[in-house]
């Protein structure tokens, strides 16, 4: 009996289709805890590089190559077992030599060995391998993706998501940034005002409409207005901010008279100079002339005669200083107007017996400065109340136990 590709059977072997068939013989079944047998692994050779066998091993190299097969099998499930869980495995019995009579009798090319994989032995000691992750999936940039051409709904609605992002991006710039423009704008608009405010400011300063064209003076009695002014004319015609102020101290301080003073400005064009003029208490004696002079000791005016309207101070010194100069000098100014212009001299050997003369020969005996008030009123009480031509003169030294003493 020829074989479909031509070769016949080499003879004393007779083909599997004269034999009688046979029961397959059954699968051995793996022990332990492998549920799922694999099936063997059988390796076909084209029939192009087929070799026939020798006659006498057809049968034995027929079983030999079953039996590499079923090794494959058995190292495929060792593999795998092992990677699940660890398991015993039990060898697999040889197929018996009936079944190896059942197969064909010619024997096919021998094929390659399979050498299988080695699986690491594992105990029960051992930790489980870690479950492999899959990759993840590379992402291409936008930058590449915008070459390519799209066409059609595609491209549009690339276009579209594009415009949106960009509205969003914009959106969201605006959105942080709003108040740090808000701060840069109300930083213009305070520096413009104070510029603005600034140049106005300059502008007026030194502007010829706000220079000076008036000098007023106030408090004058004793000092002509008018001569101050007429040493304040170099001031005429200079900005009202420019007004040189030490220019206008230095010539009141030419003025004795003059005890202080400010300057100020009126807009548009008015510079205003008050004046506080020193008050005369006394005149003293020195020598052949008098010098009037104020509560401090500062010599007003001097003159050959003594000036009518002030009294006439005698000190211990002589001069304008000294605790009895000052005791009499405080007496004087606590005097009302009315008395005071009766009073014709005063005297103070120390600041606690100062003494009085009147225009009518009456001696007022005033004791020290505390209480000046007080005595003054009394004082006026006392002289209404008696003829001063019959009063030599008065004690008011203890205000509540003033004595009168007639003539």
């Amino acid at each position: 009996m020829k074989r479909p590709d031509g070769v016949r059977p080499p003879s004393g072997v007779r083909s599997a289709s004269a034999r009688p068939a046979s029961p397959a013989p059954a699968e051995p079944r793996p022990s332990g805890d492998d549920e799922h047998p694999t099936e063997p692994i059988r390796l076909t050779t084209p029939a192009s590089l087929r070799v026939p066998s020798a006659p006498r091993s057809a049968a034995g190299k027929l079983q030999a190559e079953r039996l590499k097969a079923e090794k494959a099998a058995e190292a495929g499930r060792s593999v795998k077992a092992a990677k699940a869980a660890p398991a015993k495995t039990t060898p697999v019995k040889a197929a018996p030599a009936k079944a190896a009579a059942a197969e064909p009798a010619f024997a096919e090319a021998k094929p390659e060995k399979a050498v299988p994989a080695k699986a690491e032995p594992t105990t029960a000691d051992s930790e489980e391998a870690p479950p492999e992750t899959a990759a993840e999936p590379r992402r291409t940039p936008l930058s590449r993706l915008r070459g390519l051409p799209l066409h059609g709904s595609e491209g549009r609605a690339l276009a579209k998501a594009a415009r949106e992002r960009r509205r969003f991006e914009r959106g969201e710039v605006r959105r942080f940034t709003k108040r740090a423009r808000r701060r840069r704008t109300i930083a213009l608009v305070t520096a413009g005002s104070l510029v603005l405010l600034a140049l106005v400011v300059a502008a007026a300063a030194y502007s010829p409409l706000m220079a000076v064209k008036t000098i007023e003076i106030t408090g004058t009695q004793r000092v002509s207005a008018q001569d101050i002014q007429d040493s304040l004319a170099d001031q005429v015609g200079v900005p009202l901010t420019l007004v040189d102020r030490a220019a206008v101290g230095r010539v009141l301080g030419s003025y004795p008279l003059v005890r202080s003073y400010s300057v100020q400005t009126r807009p548009p064009s008015t510079l205003i100079v008050s004046v506080v003029e020193r008050t005369p208490v006394g005149v003293i004696a020195d020598g052949a002339e008098f010098d009037l002079v104020d509560p401090a000791g500062v010599v007003i005016e001097t003159a050959p005669a003594a000036q009518e309207g002030y009294p006439l101070l005698s000190t211990p010194t002589g001069s304008a200083s000294g605790a009895a100069f000052r005791a009499t000098a405080r007496v004087l100014l606590t005097l009302p107007e009315s008395l005071e212009s009766q009073v014709a001299s005063a005297a103070a050997t120390t600041g606690d017996d100062v003494s009085l003369t009147l225009a009518d020969g009456a001696v007022v005996f005033w004791g020290g400065s505390d209480d000046s008030a007080l005595k003054a009123v009394v004082l006026e009480k006392l002289m209404a109340a008696t003829d001063p031509a019959a009063v030599a003169s008065y004690d008011v030294s203890s205000p509540e136990a003033a004595v009168v003493a007639r003539r």
